[in-house]
């Protein structure tokens, strides 16, 4: 059960509905997830809200990396429903369901396409580290440029920020749902394991051929 009220839009103040109006026009088209703890504080909500619009719909890495990064967040962060959300995103954008089912079991997805091993590693190291190594930092940057590279280190930012307010508030899954991830190993933060050698020797390759 959560631990903060979460009002319906007739439980909320006129300043609270203003913000859940807005959200409902835009691209999300409902009060969702962490804005619904969020919406206690409307200035927050209002600024919260346009930046993840901007970082989920609006940047320059392809829809179906964008939500790789967000369900390896998720998994780090053993954010229930910030993986249940983005797992039917990822789907509807393109990823394929084996990477999906890897990350939500804690493994190293077999990744077909070398960007997507480039996203995975960016991302994975991030969270695990709190920065990249160079090689995987040139690789964004070599395929996107100064601006994917930045908009990718703010995705995985933000969604962390999404992770810890589902968690801390103990947002529940729609309709009392199982809950899609389990522990890995202890009871801290999930460390996924790295892309196999194999899959990184053959992103070298093809960075290096210029494919």
């Amino acid at each position: 059960m959560q631990r903060i009220p979460l009002p319906t839009a007739a439980e909320m103040t006129q300043e609270q509905r203003a913000v859940h109006d807005e959200v409902v026009a835009g691209p999300r088209g409902r009060l969702i997830g962490p804005l619904r703890a969020v919406i206690h504080s409307p200035d927050l909500a209002r600024r919260w809200s346009r930046l993840g619009e901007y970082l989920r719909y609006d940047i320059c890495i392809p829809p179906a990396l964008k939500e790789l990064a967000i369900l390896v967040t998720a998994r780090r962060w053993n954010s229930q429903l910030e993986f249940h959300i983005h797992r039917d995103a990822a789907l509807a954008a393109g990823l394929d369901a084996d990477v999906i089912e890897a990350l939500r079991l804690g493994r190293a997805p077999a990744f077909r396409e070398p960007e997507q091993a480039e996203v995975f590693e960016f991302s994975r190291q991030l969270q695990q580290t709190g920065t990249v190594a160079d090689d995987v930092y040139a690789a964004v940057r070599r395929r996107w440029g100064d601006q994917g590279v930045v908009e990718l280190t703010a995705l995985v930012g933000y969604y962390t920020m999404v992770s810890m307010t589902l968690n801390v508030h103990e947002i529940p899954l729609p309709d009392e749902g199982e809950p899609p991830l389990k522990p890995v190993a202890g009871d801290g933060l999930t460390e996924l394991p790295q892309a196999t050698a194999a899959q990184l020797a053959r992103k070298a390759t093809m960075v290096a051929a210029g494919e």
